[in-house]
């Protein structure tokens, strides 16, 4: 289990708020749909650092931590950890606030590795220029 921490880790990716749709049969947010909200969020990032498509290829070392409920907002991190020559490795971290009274909380964080790829699905290489800001 993941340590909690005060404090995101990384970079504020996506952001967006629970519905009563997202929710499980118990009436907490199902964690298919926080996983897809970490999936989107590190999709971004990796095609922004990448310059171009990336897709999914794998997740690591996911725990939940507390659940979210309907309203909360939630908050997703991302921080790449290294770079190969077609694929990026990214922390992930989503935390939730329900409103301002209380104090944001971690609702979990996972490892997100992206393929570089192109426009036919190919993977591609990471350009030099753009790993060199890593």
């Amino acid at each position: 289990m993941q340590q909690q921490v005060n404090k995101p880790d990384g970079t504020l990716s996506l952001q967006t708020i629970a519905m009563p749709a997202d929710t499980n049969w118990s009436g907490d947010v199902f964690g298919g749909w926080i996983v897809s909200q970490m999936d989107l969020a590190g999709a971004i990032h990796a095609e922004r650092f990448s310059k171009g498509r990336c897709a999914t290829i794998a997740i690591n070392q996911m725990s939940f931590l507390v659940p979210v409920k309907v309203g909360d907002v939630i908050s997703c991190y991302t921080k790449i950890l290294k770079v190969g020559s077609t694929s990026i490795q990214i922390q992930i971290e989503v935390w939730n606030s329900h409103d301002e009274s209380r104090p944001a909380k971690q609702v979990t964080a996972g490892l997100f590795t992206f393929v570089a790829v192109d426009l036919e699905g190919k993977k591609r290489v990471i350009p030099e220029s753009v790993k060199a800001l890593f």
